[in-house]
């Protein structure tokens, strides 16, 4: 009898398998006990097969009870969160008191709640319990043991142990080699290029110099739109600070490790440069500021793993998924909580490292359809950001502002004046700084009385600025309104005690030295 019901076990088992495509997830030679996969429509249905008996309705009520427990680390396994268990027992005997009512389809009160319906194949009842089986699972099993010799069917069990054991060791195989396709030379390389960019970077004028940043290629929106794309791309390799240089570089050590060995080294390239490339773009879109770094390229990465856990989601989150999903969402978080960090490089170099992936696509698992449904969308994508960039900078008076500075540094006052005069009709919330900088080139173009005005509206405007202070104590000092400039230039040196330049007018204008 033990024989005939290991058959049947076993032979269920090889059926579901070899005929209807049902995936393994875990096999218990010891105990008899396997469980099934197959995911269509979305849902996946399991399977789990035990050779075990039960004298009482209790105990077997106590066995559901823990397969429920243990059906909830096994949600890891399966590839949707809607899941009906087939709880299938295999006995010489059912128990002996009324336990039919354990039949009926149960399911615990939780979301995503898994449905269970309970099968036992015993001696007595066997032939209809596998009816129903096989009416609820749409297909037939043609179990029939008593057709065969003893011999025949301890051959058989063999048989199916052994093909299901291959079975379940070729696929361990196959996802060990999702992890091998490709070594890491890439990642390295990046490594040590970035270290380099920093280091000439330092001795160069120090990586926290903007201007240095600016002459070595970091991302400048003015130089950007008037054609310099390809700081969009060499901005990737500069760092602000050996902070930032180590944290990317930590990042793309562990992340880029990984997406090699996955997607093998010419994809991994293709991904990390799309992405870098459509963080940049997202910076420079939504946001004004001198900056450089590798991190869009890293959420890039990140993005690749996240494609990689939409191909094979049950892998992803066996190995890695909810740390990545973890670390991803602390950082959008983050970036949302510290004005430092560059949202627009993350969440774009994060989008756009997906759909990269989605374009190369993971190794034997190409869909051409899909692939150039990517490259359209990443074009398109990238496109659009790039023109809406263009149209954000310019009607932005941060942008403006920017563009200043560098025609005042070039002596082109009148255009600073023109440009500051547009940027003012601009919303915004760096008038003040405007109206600074429009002085500085009315007092070069020797407009005193326009340069006093602008003054005057950039400290009520933004009461911060010493140089703003400074250069209006100057103009009243010239004027003859000795009051009003010991006034503005001890608020300048109240805000810079330590500038020489100020202690000196402090001394001129009130004939005394500071306390």
């Amino acid at each position: 009898m033990f024989l005939d019901e290991q058959y049947k076990l076993y032979y269920t088992a090889y059926s579901l398998v070899s005929e209807n495509n049902y995936d393994i997830l875990h096999i218990d030679e010891k105990v008899d006990e396997i469980w099934l996969e197959k995911y269509e429509n979305k849902k996946s249905r399991v399977i789990r097969l035990v050779h075990k008996g039960f004298d009482w309705k209790n105990h077997l009520k106590k066995d559901i009870a823990q397969v429920f427990q243990k059906s909830k680390p096994m949600k890891k396994l399966t590839r949707s969160k809607q899941i009906e268990l087939f709880n299938v027992y295999v006995s010489s005997h059912a128990p002996v008191d009324d336990w039919e009512i354990l039949k009926k389809p149960m399911q615990l009160k939780e979301k995503n709640p898994l449905k269970m319906k309970v099968f036992y194949l015993d001696d007595e009842d066997s032939y209809n319990e596998l009816q129903r089986l096989e009416r609820d699972l749409k297909l037939s099993l043609l179990i029939k043991p008593e057709e065969y010799s003893e011999e025949v069917k301890e051959k058989s069990v063999m048989k199916y142990k052994g093909y299901l054991s291959d079975f379940l060791q070729r696929k361990r195989k196959e996802e060990q080699n999702l992890f091998s396709y490709g070594k890491p030379y890439f990642t390295y390389i990046l490594i040590a290029i970035n270290v380099l960019m920093f280091i000439l970077l330092e001795m160069n004028g120090g990586s926290s110099s903007i201007d240095t940043l600016i002459e070595m290629g970091a991302k400048y929106n003015p130089d950007i739109i008037d054609g310099e794309w390809w700081r969009v791309v060499s901005s990737m390799f500069l760092h602000i600070g050996f902070l930032h240089l180590f944290m990317n570089m930590l990042a793309i050590y562990y992340l880029g490790t990984v997406v090699e060995r996955i997607y093998g080294q010419l994809r991994f390239l293709i991904i990390y440069f799309l992405a870098g490339i459509g963080g940049g773009l997202s910076s420079f879109a939504f946001t004004t500021s001198v900056s450089a770094g590798a991190s869009g390229a890293v959420f890039g990465l990140f993005g690749a793993l996240l494609f990689f856990g939409l191909i094979y989601k049950r892998i992803f989150l066996q190995t890695m998924g909810n740390s990545i999903l973890i670390i991803i969402m602390i950082n959008i978080v983050l970036g949302f909580l510290v004005p430092q960090i560059d949202m627009g490089a993350h969440l774009g170099g994060l989008l756009t490292g997906f759909i990269a992936s989605a374009v190369v696509h993971l190794p034997k698992k190409g869909n051409v359809k899909l692939q150039f449904s990517a490259v359209f969308i990443y074009i398109l994508l990238v496109g659009s950001i790039a023109v809406f960039g263009i149209g954000n900078n310019l009607n932005s008076q941060t942008y403006q502002l920017m563009q200043m500075e560098q025609l005042r540094m070039e002596d082109k006052f009148e255009e600073v004046v023109s440009l500051a005069t547009d940027a003012l009709q601009l919303d915004g919330e760096v008038e003040g700084a405007i109206l600074f900088q429009r002085s500085y080139a009315y007092i070069e173009l020797n407009e005193m009385n326009l340069a006093i005005l602008d003054l005057e509206r950039s400290i009520a405007s933004d009461s911060t600025v010493p140089e703003a202070y400074y250069n209006l104590a100057l103009l009243y000092y010239n004027d003859g309104q000795l009051e009003d400039a010991n006034e503005m230039i001890t608020t300048a040196y109240e805000l810079k005690p330590e500038n020489e330049d100020f202690i000196s007018l402090y001394e001129e204008i009130t004939g005394e030295k500071p306390k």
